[in-house]
C-alpha cells in the first residue's frame, strides 16, 4: 500500500507543478494573415491558388476565341477591313451630328443600311434601317447643354 500512496503523492505534486506552470503562460493575440496575394498574402501562394481556380472553372473559352483561331488569314483580313470601314462610317456620322459643323438633320446610306438623324431641343434621334431585313433601330442621344 505504501507504494500506491507514494505514487499518488508524486502524481499530485506533478499535477500541481503543471497547473502552476500553466498559470504563467499567456495567450498571444490572434493576427489575421490573408492567404491570397491579391489581399496581402504570401506571393508564393499565387501559382497554387491559380491552379485551384482553373481546376474549378467550369466554363470553356469564349466562342469568338475558337472561331477566330480557325479562320484563314484572308477571312481575318476581310473581317478587320469591314470593321475599319464601319468604324470610319461611324466617325463620319458622329462628326455630322456632333462635330464642328453639326447638322440639324441628315441621311447616310451604306449598303442596305440607311442612317437618318434629327436634332431636337434636348436630344438627337438616330434611326438605323436595315433594308435587307426590314429591322429598324432608334437611338435617342441626349444633348449636353452648357450652363451659364
Amino acid at each position: 500500500m505504501r507504494t500506491r500512496v507514494a505514487l499518488g503523492v508524486v502524481g499530485c505534486i506533478a499535477s500541481a507543478l503543471c497547473l502552476g506552470g500553466a498559470k504563467s503562460a499567456r495567450a498571444a493575440p490572434l493576427v489575421y494573415q490573408p492567404v491570397n496575394p491579391s489581399f496581402g498574402g504570401n506571393p508564393g501562394n499565387s501559382g497554387h491558388l491559380l491552379s485551384l481556380a482553373n481546376a474549378q472553372n467550369g466554363y470553356g473559352p469564349p466562342p469568338t476565341a475558337t472561331a477566330s483561331a480557325s479562320q484563314t488569314q484572308a477571312a481575318q483580313f476581310l473581317q478587320q477591313l469591314q470593321s475599319r470601314f464601319l468604324s470610319a462610317l461611324a466617325t463620319n456620322v458622329t462628326d455630322a451630328i456632333f462635330g464642328d459643323n453639326a447638322q440639324n438633320h441628315g441621311k447616310v446610306v451604306f449598303g442596305s443600311q440607311t442612317i437618318t438623324f434629327n436634332r431636337g431641343l434636348d436630344a438627337v434621334a438616330i434611326d438605323i434601317l436595315d433594308a435587307s431585313t426590314g429591322q429598324n433601330t432608334t437611338i435617342s442621344v441626349p444633348l449636353l447643354l452648357a450652363g451659364p
